[in-house]
């Protein structure tokens, strides 16, 4: 655990705060474990049981809270099974296989298989997005429609946040502040009880450093289902531009939104997703 973690009482914090969350949960939600190749998984479950099933992946330094402002509009027509990714900070195991290495679509498969499902509507965001694309370029066969917010492993990775991020910290916790305001883009109102968590989190815990790998034009360009990509035109991590200028050069079908001021934090997008979601072919 303490791979993941600077530290043991760091790790009782985030994942205190974190059952927090899941105790004020806005719908009835199951919490289930299920075993997997990189050990045991969380899935967060909530919504009808007869309802079309959505796999929700969150993104790096992140967990199944991501989505609460979410939910529930989605487990109105959908069962939803919000995923702690492996790794992170949420109740999955903090194994971290290669990215590169197919060992993601293999643990999803053992996720799904675990939750008795064949074929799911994807939604992920950053790290969720590129573990929501990846599946469906090696398992097109179960993955139905596809949304993904700021997703890697498309537009380039930028590094100039780095260098700001390591200077800001030298500055203690002020510094830190700013620089998670500045890599997340939270600088919209009502957002700074989301920044004490960015600040909680990085605190305490220690993020990947290794750059998500890219896909290729052949590999994006061979998804058939619908997809929907939203990023934000002022993200610090990835380029949004390329990001879009690639999935509508390989995906001429996909649906593209980019959000004019918008970092790489995205919020307010729970309709746009869900019409999109419940489209029918």
């Amino acid at each position: 655990m303490t791979a993941i973690y600077k530290s043991e009482a760091g790790a009782d914090l985030l994942q205190s705060r974190y059952r927090q969350v899941l105790d004020a949960w806005p719908v009835p939600a199951e919490r289930v474990r299920v075993p997997t190749r990189e050990g045991e998984t969380f899935v967060l479950v909530s919504g009808p049981e007869d309802a079309p099933p959505l796999l929700l992946l969150h993104g790096s330094a992140g967990n199944a809270a991501m989505w609460r402002d979410d939910v529930a509009a989605w487990t109105r027509d959908f069962r939803t099974y919000a995923v702690d990714i492996i790794g992170e900070p949420g109740l999955s195991a903090p194994s971290r296989p290669p990215m590169d290495s197919g060992a993601y679509a293999a643990w999803l498969d053992d996720v799904l298989a675990a939750l008795g499902l064949t074929a799911v509507s994807v939604a992920g965001i950053s790290l969720g997005g590129w573990t929501a694309l990846d599946y469906a370029t090696r398992r097109p066969e179960r993955v139905t429609r596809l949304a993904v917010m700021c997703p890697g492993g498309v537009g380039r990775t930028k590094s100039g946040w780095l260098f700001k991020a390591v200077f800001l910290r030298l500055f203690g916790e002020r510094g830190l502040r700013r620089s998670a305001r500045e890599v997340a883009g939270l600088h919209g109102p009502g957002l700074e009880s989301v920044l004490d968590d960015v600040v909680l989190t990085f605190r305490h815990f220690n993020p990947r450093t290794a750059r998500l790998p890219r896909f290729t034009d052949e590999t994006l360009s061979g998804l058939t289902i619908p997809v929907l990509v939203i990023v934000g035109a002022r993200d610090a991590l990835f380029d949004s531009a390329e990001t879009a200028e690639r999935v509508r050069r390989c995906l001429p079908g996909a649906r593209v939104r980019v959000l004019p001021g918008v970092g790489h934090s995205i919020f307010g997008q729970t309709d746009t997703v869900s019409d999109f979601l419940r489209e029918r072919p």
